[in-house]
């Protein structure tokens, strides 16, 4: 008898189009949510590895032309009111406010320090917001993955003994389909959880650390226009 369900089971294709297609529909749905995720994430991963890649590549880039000696108003003269790069904007914040903090008598409008920090904090929140625009959908994903594909899982053994029941058969022919079937489904979750959470460490630490650069010059570059103010 053991021999004959061996033999049965064997017969049965267990690669995972037809574990899927054997699956009951609301397992189907569970793969199909957590396959979606999956490469929505993946998307999410290399732009965001693209973007950050070039975020750095530019502040690179603006810092050995600003620290090249040329003067400020001629280095914001060539990057020009709608600069590209995240450093050229929050650079062009600080100057823009600079020169509008101007009297026409050559003079300065009182609080003008405080208004060109403002400025370029409002710049540095802006880009920040752009760099983490999209972490949020690796956090979710690697928080429910498992759990969704835990649910498909307990649904794909529930209708597995329901099967058992019907047929009042246990043999393994019986249950090693609907049990690998309720196996896939965490397996595709875990697979769409762990490369989001660990990219989504990963490039929330690389975020944090582009921002802390900006927070950096945006300190520096204050502190060359103070020295002027005071002068």
């Amino acid at each position: 008898m053991e021999t004959e369900a061996l033999a049965m089971a064997q017969e049965i294709d267990f690669s995972l189009l037809a574990l899927f297609a054997r699956a009951t529909l609301t397992v189907k749905l569970v793969m199909l949510v957590l396959a979606i995720a999956s490469i929505w994430s993946w998307s999410i991963i290399v732009q965001k590895l693209l973007t950050y890649r070039l975020a750095q590549r530019e502040a690179a880039i603006f810092d050995r032309a600003f620290w090249s000696g040329e003067p400020l108003d001629e280095l914001f003269e060539k990057i020009g009111s709608a600069p590209d790069g995240a450093s050229e904007k929050i650079f062009a914040a600080g100057m823009l406010e600079w020169r509008r903090s101007h009297r026409q008598d050559g003079g300065l409008i009182a609080g003008a320090q405080a208004r060109i920090d403002r400025s370029m904090d409002v710049a540095i929140a802006k880009e920040a917001e752009r760099l983490n625009m999209g972490l949020g959908v690796l956090a979710t994903t690697g928080a429910t993955a498992p759990f969704i594909g835990l649910f498909g899982t307990v649904w794909g053994i529930k209708t597995a003994f329901e099967e058992i029941a019907i047929s009042q058969n246990t043999s393994l022919a019986v249950v090693a389909p609907g049990i690998a079937e309720a196996l896939l489904a965490t397996g595709i979750g875990l697979l769409a959880a762990i490369p989001a959470v660990i990219f989504y460490n990963k490039l929330s630490a690389d975020s944090d650390k582009i921002v802390s650069g900006y927070e950096a010059f945006a300190d520096e570059f204050a502190t060359i226009l103070s020295r002027q103010l005071d002068a």
